[in-house]
């Protein structure tokens, strides 16, 4: 199992966790951002999540996206440099 692929399955378990999502999907989008001065000195994956959570119903995108961070915590100091999100009605 890859560096990547462990973060990714820890992402998956902790939003799992807290949101509930009905509807998650995961991709790691670290290939693009290789060789950018950023990567090298912070580390950490860039990734992208879509996800719908009925947590989200009735909040805003901020609130919501407020809630995936809170999910995440601590991974955003070392193992997660980077989160694209989308957060869709499911």
């Amino acid at each position: 199992m890859t560096e990547s692929s462990v973060v990714m399955e820890r992402i998956r378990q902790c939003l799992q966790a807290e949101l509930n999502p009905s509807l998650m999907e995961l991709s790691d989008d670290s290939a693009r951002h290789a060789g950018h001065r950023q990567q090298a000195t912070h580390g950490g994956g860039h990734f992208c999540l879509i996800i719908a959570s009925e947590q989200f119903l009735g909040q805003g995108k901020a609130a919501c996206h407020r809630m995936v961070y809170r999910a995440l915590g601590l991974m955003f100091s070392e193992e997660i440099h980077a989160l694209s999100i989308n957060i869709v009605e499911h």
